[in-house]
């Protein structure tokens, strides 16, 4: 690590932290596999040579994953959010998420086979649900919370009423 990031988010996984960091590098643009750091001894959780650490990006977005053991597992407390632009976008991040052994959630929300949420949102979503006007806005929202993945022509047609 030359210069390691101001600000990373930390991941913990019970021992696959690589694969996923290689499964967000071949899913999302502007992501990658950095190094991976081989433990140096025994730990809790695995043996000396076991991966450690990986140093990836997501969408731009410094990460670090930790093979830490099952002991703490995610929740939607966290959560990556990636703005789509249409239909088609939406379609593929959600359906690398959950065709990859992850689980559909509701209003756009998915997690992988980690255990990690996403929010797949598409930009019309998140513009029809906070238009001024509170009418179209609210139908717009009244759709949303109908879907499981989100339906941009479905979401548009109930803004405009």
């Amino acid at each position: 690590m030359d210069k390691p990031a101001k600000n990373t988010i930390c991941l913990w996984y019970d021992g696959d932290a690589e694969d996923a960091a290689r499964f967000y590098a071949r899913t999302f643009p502007d992501s990658s596999v950095g190094a991976v750091f081989r433990a140096p001894g025994d730990f809790p959780s695995g043996k000396k040579g076991d991966v450690l650490t990986v140093e990836f990006t997501v969408m731009g977005i410094p990460c670090l994953g930790l093979n830490g053991g099952p002991e703490f597992t995610h929740n939607e407390a966290f959560s990556f959010q990636v703005a789509t632009v249409d239909q088609d976008e939406t379609d593929r991040y959600w359906n690398a998420i959950v065709g990859n052994g992850g689980q559909e959630s509701v209003c756009g929300w998915c997690k992988d086979k980690w255990g990690i949420s996403w929010q797949i949102t598409p930009i019309a979503l998140t513009r029809a649900v906070t238009d001024p006007d509170t009418a179209a806005a609210t139908r717009a929202f009244d759709a949303m919370m109908q879907m499981k993945k989100i339906d941009i022509a479905a979401i548009e047609a109930a803004h405009r009423g």
